[in-house]
């Protein structure tokens, strides 16, 4: 009987040796399940979301790729206008060149259509100025507001009036 026993421990401890074999190839394929299986759904999730797969840095959906060029700026340039200022004691002359910067090109169609009107008006303007005051920077920048506003007004028959965003001078001489 010593040998029977002998006999059923040495089975025993075979199988128990195979079962170890597999129950480690077991969770060695498992730990490769769940490995493979994670990879794969990182790579799903990035090609969702669109980002690269290979490391290199790529722009974000989110973040614009190329700022918009901007529209080159539409200048109008008046003629220079001389004009005779008066006061109570001198009388000066005023030579002013003005730049009319547009927003856009219906707005310097208009301009262009109406310089007759455009001009008569920028020198009814000038004319009514004080030569003391206009050379001072309080009294150009009260021109440049007063221009903007006066050129601004519709031009009969239009309904509306050209869109200046800057009036520029560009010569600028009381004598």
């Amino acid at each position: 009987m010593a040998s029977a026993t002998r006999s059923t421990s040495t089975s025993v401890s075979t199988s128990n040796g195979g079962g170890r074999f597999g129950k480690i190839l077991l969770g060695l394929l498992l730990v490769v399940l769940v490995v493979g299986t994670s990879i794969g759904a990182t790579v799903f999730i990035l090609q969702k979301a669109g980002l690269p797969l290979n490391g290199n840095q790529a722009e974000s959906p989110y973040e614009s790729k190329q700022p918009a060029p901007l529209p080159p700026p539409i200048f109008a340039p008046l003629e220079p206008f001389t004009v005779t200022l008066r006061d109570d004691r001198t009388t000066r002359i005023l030579y002013l060149a003005v730049t009319l910067r547009l927003t856009d090109e219906a707005s310097r169609n208009m301009v262009n259509e109406y310089m007759p009107e455009v001009r008569d008006r920028v020198l009814r303007l000038l004319s009514i100025q004080n030569p003391n005051y206009v050379q001072t920077p309080e009294g150009r920048e009260k021109l440049v507001h007063d221009l903007l506003y006066i050129l601004q007004q519709p031009y009969q028959p239009q309904p509306r009036g050209p869109e200046i965003s800057a009036v520029l001078f560009t010569a600028f001489v009381v004598q």
